[in-house]
């Protein structure tokens, strides 16, 4: 046995220290500096057997390496698939994070009942009772998807050998501990290690592994910033408890897009994909009301329909409030200021208050035109026409710019029903005998002067 080593990490960044100090230089936080044991022993939880064909790997000319796609597994979640650029990786690490209560448990129990692979899912959180009834709850029963109750990685990787399995999803990397480093399971050190002995099992075996991982109030995943650096993909759950509706991003990923987007109505019986999430995200309503507008806005290489709510008051006390939901709130006021100094609107001394409906944030520019319009129909009073909608960024001289990709903008207007499309005139438009007229502005004037005369 060798000598036990150890060190001293900040449990807020995961900073490593060769000694003791009060405040981590980093993150500049008090108090979160501790001492954790980093190795006890020169052992390896997981190792391959070496054979006698195994070659060190050469050097390869990048003429002769094989092109061909990456193989990747079906998740049956059309959603998931999206997100992860066609599916799960062989040999990947994917690591999902997200408030708790969120669903993270739902949505991947709900993939490993459906997977027509044969699945392993470690729960340290719950016992096997509670994850029955949750199944029965969700799906009926699996032949597929086995339940195992440990937080050891030993003993998971025996089970690993005895079941076989081809796709491993553990309930969460903060509840696993490993023998060879002596600290309490969820220390920056034992994620650490734990996750490594993870992705050299992955790797070795060709064998994707999906981890949960806890958030810290912040939003942030927990544990050291490492372990994201590790992982090969790392996935967001988002959304509001008190809303049905869930969000999932792509934080990092190597093997697709890091702007792809999938959509959940949390149910019952479990998650239910929204393949046309245009529909939840503009609400239905029998009157035209002032202060809604309709903006076309891109999350990858999905276009999306939503709704921009304005309300625009007399200030009651002598500070304007200035409240958004959604939307980037310095950018509010940018565009407040536009108004006022360029389009001549008095809305200095009066409230705005702005909502993104549907409970999601976007940052997106194209939808600033529709916020104008909101903002403007709500001081007016008067509606925006129901078949209207808009896709443009407003500049800081008053001048709507184009955005890219408005063919795609025009095409997903025109096939849920608009009539009119808002788009800047300095676009370059290929689309030819639309069925959406499609009106080109240059200023905010002339938007304000074709909606309210």
């Amino acid at each position: 046995m060798s000598k036990v080593k150890t060190s001293f990490f900040c449990q807020n960044c995961g900073t490593q220290y060769s000694k003791w100090q009060g405040q981590c230089n980093a993150c500049k936080e008090w108090n979160t500096i501790a001492e954790e044991i980093i190795q006890k022993q020169e052992k390896v939880a997981w190792k391959s057997e070496p054979t006698s064909t195994s070659k060190a790997p050469r050097p390869l000319k990048i003429t002769e390496i094989d092109s061909a796609q990456e193989i990747r597994m079906d998740t049956t979640d059309g959603e998931l698939n999206r997100v992860l650029g066609g599916g799960i990786v062989p040999g990947s690490l994917t690591l999902l994070g997200g408030e708790p209560g969120i669903g993270k448990s739902t949505l991947l129990l709900q993939i490993s009942l459906k997977l027509p692979y044969k699945t392993l899912y470690v729960s340290g959180e719950e016992s096997q009772k509670q994850i029955k009834m949750r199944a029965e709850r969700i799906t009926p029963n699996s032949d597929n998807c086995y339940i195992l109750m440990e937080t050891k990685t030993q003993n998971i990787f025996k089970q690993i050998e005895a079941i076989e399995p081809e796709i491993v999803i553990i309930d969460s990397i903060q509840t696993l501990h490993t023998d060879y480093i002596e600290s309490t399971a969820g220390s920056i050190s034992q994620i650490r290690e734990t996750t490594a002995e993870l992705i050299k099992f992955a790797k070795e075996t060709n064998i994707p592994v999906i981890l949960i991982g806890h958030i810290t109030k912040d939003g942030n995943i927990a544990g050291p910033k490492i372990l994201e650096h590790m992982v090969d993909t790392v996935l967001q759950f988002e959304g509001d408890r008190n809303h049905i509706y869930r969000i999932l991003r792509s934080l990092k990923n190597r093997f697709g897009s890091t702007s792809e987007l999938g959509i959940y109505e949390m149910l019952g019986s479990g998650l239910r994909e929204v393949s046309n999430p245009s529909e939840i995200l503009i609400s239905h309503k029998d009157e035209e009301l002032s202060g809604t507008a309709i903006a076309t806005t891109l999350e990858g290489m999905r276009p999306l329909m939503i709704e921009i709510q304005s309300l625009v008051s007399t200030a009651v006390y002598g500070t304007p409030q200035r409240s958004t939901t959604g939307y980037n709130a310095k950018r509010l006021n940018m565009i407040l200021a536009v108004l006022e100094k360029r389009a001549g609107f008095r809305l200095g001394a009066k409230d705005v208050f702005l909502n993104v409906t549907g409970g999601i944030s976007v940052d997106d520019p194209a939808i600033d035109l529709a916020v104008v319009a909101a903002i403007l129909s709500s001081n007016e009073d008067i509606p925006v026409g129901k078949g209207f909608c808009f896709a443009g960024e407003v500049g800081l001289s008053g001048e709507i710019r184009p955005v890219n990709r408005v063919d795609q903008r025009i095409q997903e207007a025109e096939k849920l029903g608009f009539d009119t499309i808002f788009v800047s005139k300095y676009n370059k438009i290929a689309l030819k005998n639309t069925g959406i007229k499609i009106e080109l502005v240059a200023k905010i004037e002339d938007v304000a002067s074709i909606l309210f005369g």
